[in-house]
């Protein structure tokens, strides 16, 4: 049913990544899983080289420019491999996105060329440890002095924290909602600097971590958009990139887990017999292959209605929320299926039950999902992402930065 959403070019590029992640990232998770603190900064490079960051950034600055679900599918093949390199591929195009977005003229001509080719690779830095995924309760600041401003605080869970190039940070500049700004702040920027890593529970190999910033001096020219836009920069790439980015994570995880668990229960044998033609298990692969049809034409459905300018908050937070349920869900009764197998480090099983509890939290949790929805279904929403910002993509005026 979701081979109804594709194209034979979107075919071709699953083809095209899957045959790339089977060649080049298979053969390097074992040594990823055996260093959790370290980083495969070649194999990062590697990817990035592949333009695949690009894939929503206008050819006009060298992208590859074929939208959402071509992203979805890129995403989906690498994490059915790797879920640490999909994380990282997919935090590269989230930090990508407030550019695209709300940068000026110049700063799209001076960093989405090296983004699109895998020279740059961009982050964004919102969340804070006293405020988690409330934006407005953050408490970095940037304080104007002259031609620069002077950064200060402590970002977490900065996808490509260690190896990235530019990060877009958003700090308080001024109390009340419109007090929030985005700048650029480059690796190696006097007054940021990298704490110690912390190994994650999965997604080894991803650089997951914390920026320190202690007035930090940033150019004024290196604000997106304008002073006050930050909360809006925030809030849409977390929806119109955020969620689908986590959603294509958790996808191809889902598939990973779907695959090894039918070769597990095809090969493994019981009383003569392979462990699948057991009623009970046959039962349990019914329901992984029902949550995982159901899961991608969600994920399918809302970034189609994306790449077509439609409104489509809803369906986007909808797809984060079922495809994340859905594969964790998936996880836990493959482990099920393998039992105590399934705890077997040698197994890959192991390591996608870890690296699918990574996708709860980013670009809000279950719980905010539900609540967003909520509010839809309420009618107390805010206007949709998806559908003041289309105009954007066609090029036709600057996004309102209103948030009411």
């Amino acid at each position: 049913m979701s081979d109804a959403y594709l194209t034979e070019e979107h075919i071709q590029l699953r083809a095209q990544v899957g045959a790339f992640a089977q060649t080049e990232i298979a053969p390097r998770v074992k040594a990823m899983e055996a260093a959790p603190t370290s980083f495969d900064r070649e194999l990062a490079a590697l990817i990035a080289r592949q333009g695949w960051i690009g894939a929503t950034i206008d050819p006009a600055y060298g992208g590859m420019g074929v939208g959402h679900l071509a992203k979805t599918i890129i995403i989906e093949e690498i994490c059915k491999i790797s879920g640490a390199m999909g994380a990282m591929l997919q935090a590269s195009q989230l930090g990508a996105a407030k550019i695209i977005h709300y940068g000026s003229e110049e700063q799209k001509r001076t960093w989405l060329p090296p983004i699109a080719e895998g020279s740059c690779l961009p982050t964004i830095a919102v969340t804070e440890p006293a405020s988690g995924g409330h934006v407005l309760g953050m408490q970095a600041t940037g304080r104007r002095r002259g031609k620069h401003y002077l950064l200060s605080g402590h970002k977490v869970f900065v996808g490509n924290s260690h190896i990235g190039h530019v990060h877009g940070v958003v700090v308080r500049t001024r109390p009340g909602s419109r007090g929030l700004t985005a700048f650029l702040v480059e690796a190696g920027t006097p007054g940021l600097a990298l704490a110690p890593y912390q190994p994650t529970m999965g997604l080894r190999g991803f650089s997951f971590g914390e920026l320190l910033l202690d007035n930090c001096r940033v150019p004024v020219t290196n604000m997106i958009g304008e002073e006050g836009d930050g909360l809006a920069i925030a809030y849409s790439s977390s929806i119109l990139y955020g969620r689908p980015n986590l959603t294509a994570v958790a996808l191809g995880l889902h598939q990973a887990i779907v695959d090894e668990t039918v070769r597990f229960a095809t090969e493994r044998t019981r009383y003569g017999a392979p462990l699948a033609e057991m009623p009970t298990i046959k039962q349990k692969l019914g329901a992984l292959q029902s949550r995982l049809m159901t899961a991608r034409l969600t994920a399918y459905h809302a970034v189609r209605l994306l790449d077509d300018g439609q409104p489509c908050d809803p369906d986007l937070i909808n797809s984060k929320h079922v495809n994340v349920q859905a594969a964790r869900e998936s996880a836990s009764e493959a482990m099920d299926i393998h039992a105590a197998a399934g705890l077997q480090t040698d197994r890959p099983l192991e390591r996608l039950f870890r690296d699918v509890q990574h996708t709860w939290a980013p670009a809000g949790t279950g719980d905010i999902q539900l609540h967003r929805l909520a509010e839809t279904l309420l009618s107390t929403s805010q206007s949709q992402w998806s559908k003041r910002l289309a105009s954007v993509r066609s090029g036709a005026e600057r996004p309102s930065t209103s948030c009411a």
